[in-house]
């Protein structure tokens, strides 16, 4: 074990799972498995007891979800991380994660990618699964609040600017939250493209954020 090495909890109502998931990760010198527990409850009980750093848990389990309990962490530990690890990929579960404030969402099957994604969320960053990077714009652009505009068409409501961006930065990240591209950002707000390439560089910076998925994300978990 290395002098940063983080702690993990792990969350699983199958214990072939977890008793796989625990060798795998406590290969890594950094990382320390905690406890393990089989349903939400187990999950809401030990996050208070142990404090880990991670709660690597499932969602679906019998007597209590990982939703229903990540509910409950995370209104009593705000600051809690909290990552989803399933089989399943419906867009359903991915938005209700992402609308509590967890901070990833990977398949069980991509278990090589596990370690890494964790150690990005102990860095400060978001974490999805490669099989949901490609469609992850999309369902978060259909699942934003909208109201109409005058022309009929549908909008995203507006938000409060956070501190540390300017009004432009923010509506770009709005935009890109639509899934619109640097060219159609460019030609809605009437600016150059590099300047929308500037423009996305610098929040990215601001952030400490890596991708347009990642600023997508951001904007729909201020919601």
């Amino acid at each position: 074990m290395t002098t940063d090495a983080f702690r993990v909890l792990i969350v699983d109502d199958d214990p072939i799972v977890r008793s796989s998931l625990s060798t795998i990760l406590a290969a890594n010198n950094d990382i320390v498995i905690c406890g393990e527990g089989g349903n939400g409850n187990e999950a809401a009980q030990l996050f208070d007891t142990l404090n880990p750093d991670i709660l690597l848990m499932d969602i679906q389990m019998p007597e209590c979800s990982g939703i229903d309990a990540a509910k409950i962490i995370l209104g009593k530990h705000p600051e809690a991380r909290v990552v989803f690890l399933t089989t399943f990929s419906d867009d359903e579960y991915i938005v209700a994660a992402l609308r509590l404030g967890a901070k990833g969402y990977l398949i069980k099957q991509e278990v090589a990618n596990i370690a890494p994604a964790l150690r990005s969320v102990v860095a400060g960053q978001m974490v999805l699964g490669k099989e949901l990077l490609s469609k992850v714009d999309t369902f978060l652009a259909h699942s934003l609040p909208t109201r109409a505009t005058e022309n009929g068409d549908m909008a995203l409501e507006a938000l409060s600017v956070p501190e540390g961006l300017s009004a432009r930065e923010f509506e770009i990240i709005e935009l890109i939250a639509q899934g619109l591209d640097n060219k159609e950002i460019a030609a809605q707000i009437f600016i150059s493209e590099g300047t929308v390439r500037n423009h996305v560089s610098a929040v990215l910076q601001k952030l400490q954020l890596k991708n347009r998925t990642q600023l997508a994300v951001y904007y729909y978990q201020r919601r």
